[in-house]
């Protein structure tokens, strides 16, 4: 895989230089991974591929950046409960 340079503005660098102890181009492709997974471009198996870890390990730790594994409506929920009933 080819790697692309990025150019970061000093301002964004400034900001994000407080979020972490890595590398920031460790943490910018972090958080590039991170957003494709919520906004569901790429599956927890290939951000997990992408981060270097196992697929449970990322949902761990997606799970703990506040981006949940399932995400469900209210009526969602209260449909998937129901057919669980229908299957008991």
């Amino acid at each position: 895989m080819q790697a692309t340079p990025v150019t970061l503005e000093p301002e964004l660098i400034n900001t994000l230089r407080p979020l972490t102890n890595e590398p920031l181009n460790v943490f910018v492709q972090e958080l590039t991974i991170l957003e494709l997974y919520r906004r569901h471009q790429i599956s927890s198996g290939k951000a997990a591929e992408l981060m270097k870890m196992e697929r449970f390990e990322f949902i761990r730790f997606a799970a703990r950046q506040g981006i949940p594994f399932l995400e469900m409506s209210d009526t969602e929920l209260a449909e998937e409960l129901i057919r669980v009933e229908q299957l008991l």
